[in-house]
């Protein structure tokens, strides 16, 4: 894959184009300057690269660089609702969370899922309350601190 394929892609579709696997600041702009209305950092589960760097530690830097050109989205590490805010106030505007939904479809098929899904929203709500967040929307870098690496 290059850009050359990006561009090909946005020369044969009026579809949103979305970019998946950027982890760094500098492939993000240039998915926004190739065409992409959104960019999903990702790292495929740290299984491409051992030692890959967190997804959440990029996010950050990832939305600065798409200066609110794109959205972005953030996919690796959703385990809780907590990691749901986390991802909110650092810029995200969605999260993936496939392998929560892997689980929960073994273990109950649809309902399982349906479960997976209500454990995050019942987990979220308190995360917000205790930061005194009463609109999602509100949620922002303010309330976020990450570990310095």
């Amino acid at each position: 894959m290059n850009w050359a394929v990006i561009d090909w892609l946005r020369e044969r579709t009026d579809l949103p184009l979305i970019v998946k696997g950027i982890q760094v600041p500098e492939d993000a702009r240039l998915a926004v300057e190739h065409g992409a209305q959104a960019v999903v950092v990702s790292n495929h589960g740290g299984h491409s690269l051992n030692g890959a760097y967190p997804t959440i530690l990029s996010l950050p830097e990832i939305v600065d660089a798409v200066n609110g050109e794109a959205e972005v989205h953030l996919d690796g590490g959703i385990r809780r609702g907590t990691d749901v805010l986390k991802a909110l106030g650092l810029g995200a505007r969605a999260v993936a969370i496939g392998r929560g939904m892997y689980w929960g479809l073994v273990v109950g098929g649809e309902d399982g899922v349906k479960e997976v899904l209500d454990v995050l929203k019942e987990e979220l709500y308190p995360a917000c309350l205790f930061c005194s967040v009463t609109d999602i929307r509100a949620v922002n870098r303010a309330l976020i601190r990450l570990p310095r690496c």
